[in-house]
């Protein structure tokens, strides 16, 4: 099994065996991380890995948990809206903190669960 050698914040650089390391990556491609447990420390640590990283781990025999996005990213692709910005969260920021513009905004909203 192959001995793979990463950096802990406390220790500096450690070696452990593949077996300790997972690799978390997108489920068709993209950076992932990695994660491992320090040997001399016992702490979690979990560092960023680009697709050449993720490709030589798992081929050093790291354990490979992958993950899908979620749906609502690929929903966002198909939306013609524009990004929320700054000035929209100030107003919001607004309305919220007016209590008569804000019951007159949610009384326009329809309830979906009408009692």
């Amino acid at each position: 099994m192959a001995t793979i050698r990463a950096s802990c914040d406390t220790c500096g650089d450690v070696e452990f065996a593949a077996a300790q390391v997972t690799v978390h990556a997108p489920e068709h491609s993209g950076p992932g991380t990695y994660t491992f447990t320090c040997p001399h420390c016992r702490d979690r640590v979990v560092r960023s890995a680009d697709r050449t990283t993720i490709d030589l781990l798992i081929a050093a025999g790291v354990q490979l948990a992958t993950s899908r996005p979620p749906a609502e990213l690929a929903e966002r692709e198909h939306l013609e809206v524009e990004p929320i910005t700054h000035d929209d969260l100030v107003a919001f920021h607004r309305l919220v903190e007016d209590d008569a513009a804000l019951a007159a905004a949610l009384e326009g909203i329809d309830d979906p669960h009408p009692r």
